[in-house]
């Protein structure tokens, strides 16, 4: 039975709740939207914290961005949303917030892209990275657009996380398996970096995907995940990893230099 817009207004209340109060969001960040028909998406305004908004806080804009009903302001980043709606007919519901540890390897130019966790593979795939473009204008689209067809969560440089699903909760859900498998990836580094899976088991979580009932746009491909063969010097390419000092470093580097 499809959801009344009362409710689906009172579920972009709830998400935004759960966002601020997961501190993935500070002072007025964020957006979320649900598109309620071909012709309408309702989102949240701008200017408002998402641990305090109320239903009647939601504004209702057409697939051109152009409000059609609501008291406060659109958002400026309502046109991510509308490009993601268009180029995803099976999406209808996009979530942007700034995870601390997701939007830091946002911020570090790095993609969550290794074979770490198999949820985050059969779910996933990997969450790609697109270069920074600024807030609230086509700059910060046109990296994104390749990235859309094929994946349904992306970082994007030095500014956040936007995930998206069928319904407004898996986009949501979506970012806390982002932000859980950040959290998880930056502490495997910290203890000496992450042991990734290798090909072989990444190919059976793919395979497995019909098995668990989750649809998938992205298939394994060559760095989307980076499995362990693909390391140099990783225990799956056959290799085993050294660390030395500075000191050690430059000392063997003398010796190397007099042997010749």
């Amino acid at each position: 039975m499809a959801k009344t817009e009362a409710e689906l207004r009172e579920e972009i209340v709830e998400i935004g709740r759960l966002c601020w109060t997961k501190g993935w969001v500070a002072s007025n960040d964020g957006n979320i939207s649900i598109r309620l028909d071909p012709e309408r998406i309702l989102c949240t305004p701008t200017g408002v914290s998402k641990g305090r908004m109320r239903a009647s806080d939601m504004i209702i804009v057409d697939p051109a961005g152009n409000k059609v009903a609501g008291e406060r302001q659109r958002t400026s980043e309502i046109n991510m949303h509308l490009a993601i709606y268009k180029m995803r007919p099976d999406i209808n519901g996009v979530v942007h917030c700034h995870p601390p540890v997701g939007t830091g390897f946002a911020a570090a130019g790095r993609s969550l892209n290794q074979a770490i966790l198999p949820e985050v593979i059969v779910g996933l795939g990997c969450v790609p990275l697109a270069a920074y473009g600024l807030p609230g204008t086509e700059e910060l689209i046109t990296p994104m657009l390749p990235l859309i067809p094929k994946y349904d969560a992306i970082l994007l440089g030095n500014h956040g996380v936007t995930c998206y699903g069928s319904d407004v909760w898996k986009a949501y859900y979506l970012m806390e398996t982002v932000e859980h498998s950040s959290r998880i990836t930056l502490v495997a580094e910290l203890l000496g970096g992450p042991k990734l899976l290798p090909r072989e088991e990444v190919d059976k979580l793919f395979d497995a995907r019909s098995r668990y009932g989750i649809a998938s746009r992205n298939s394994a491909a060559p760095g989307c995940p980076v499995v362990a063969e693909e390391v140099s010097g990783s225990a799956g390419a056959g290799g085993e990893r050294f660390y030395v000092t500075r000191e050690e470093l430059i000392a063997l580097v003398d010796e190397a230099l007099k042997a010749r």
